[in-house]
């Protein structure tokens, strides 16, 4: 606790700060505690707050010329202070209302599966960031940058809302039994590297809005219901490494530029309706996809 009559009127603890946004993780108390005490030294507030306008021998003009420019410094100290401490509050409660938005999307996610292990059981919607919950990594600005649940006997669908999570690195969906179809959202996801969605009961097409994802590197889609095309944006992201769309049942011809041209012919097999590699325009891309 501080206190300092020229900055604030009463004293006042830092999770005051965080009563603002009805949270009851304690454990989020710590990091605002830090900055105020970087920011605001305990010698720092003693010059700052203790009285500047003693006044022992008032005729001695020496020493009045002295307090008035201790004073005066004083105060320019004091407002750079408050003006440190306001920036300091408010960046940190701009960074715990962007991982509330993204606990929202986390949140919403869970809704729509079902989870009979209990996977999800400390994805609260309370706790003001999702930075806390298992299964969810996040950075030094409390963003959320992976979600971790493979193999985690989950069902049900992907969400629109998971395209919010713009810090996102690696999302790991594989072995589970999610339905329904891949969100084209998921495509405003421009940090995203792993895209692992394999072995699941996928279906509808690989949405085209995957090539906007230009830090992409690991896109397993494999053992789905996965029909239509390999879209051929895909062939303009440069940064692909791992294409894996084996067992399913896409159709078309199989892209032999940009990172496809490095990619093994097994990660396309048991797809009966996919087409050798396309002949530099010599064969219709959409040939046998309908």
């Amino acid at each position: 606790m501080f206190y300092c009559s020229v900055l604030f009127p009463k004293p006042i603890l830092p999770f005051q700060v965080f009563s603002l946004s009805h949270t009851r993780d304690s454990s989020l108390f710590l990091p605002l505690s830090l900055e105020l005490r970087l920011l605001l030294p305990s010698s720092s507030l003693r010059g700052c707050c203790e009285p500047t306008n003693k006044t022992e021998n008032p005729n001695k003009a020496r020493r009045g010329v002295r307090l008035k420019l201790r004073s005066t410094m004083a105060a320019a100290t004091c407002t750079s202070m408050r003006f440190l401490l306001s920036v300091s509050v408010t960046l940190t409660l701009l960074r715990l209302g962007a991982s509330n938005s993204e606990g929202d999307a986390l949140y919403t996610l869970k809704r729509s599966l079902s989870d009979p292990d209990n996977v999800l059981q400390s994805w609260d919607p309370t706790l003001v960031s999702p930075c806390t919950w298992f299964h969810v990594t996040c950075n030094q600005d409390n963003r959320v940058t992976r979600v971790d649940l493979g193999n985690s006997n989950l069902s049900g669908h992907l969400v629109p809302e998971l395209g919010k999570l713009e810090h996102l690195q690696y999302l790991e969906l594989y072995k589970n039994n999610i339905q329904g179809t891949i969100p084209p959202e998921l495509g405003n996801l421009k940090s995203l590297v792993s895209l692992d969605l394999y072995n699941n009961n996928i279906s509808g097409t690989i949405p085209s809005s995957l090539g906007k994802l230009k830090n992409l590197v690991f896109l397993r889609l494999n053992d789905n219901r996965l029909t239509g095309p390999i879209p051929k944006e895909l062939a303009a992201v440069s940064s692909l490494k791992v294409v894996d769309v084996s067992n399913n049942d896409l159709c078309g011809t199989i892209p032999t530029s940009g990172p496809f041209e490095h990619i093994p012919l097994n990660n396309f097999e048991n797809n009966p309706r996919l087409e050798g590699p396309e002949l530099l325009g010599l064969v219709s891309y959409d040939t046998n996809c309908s």
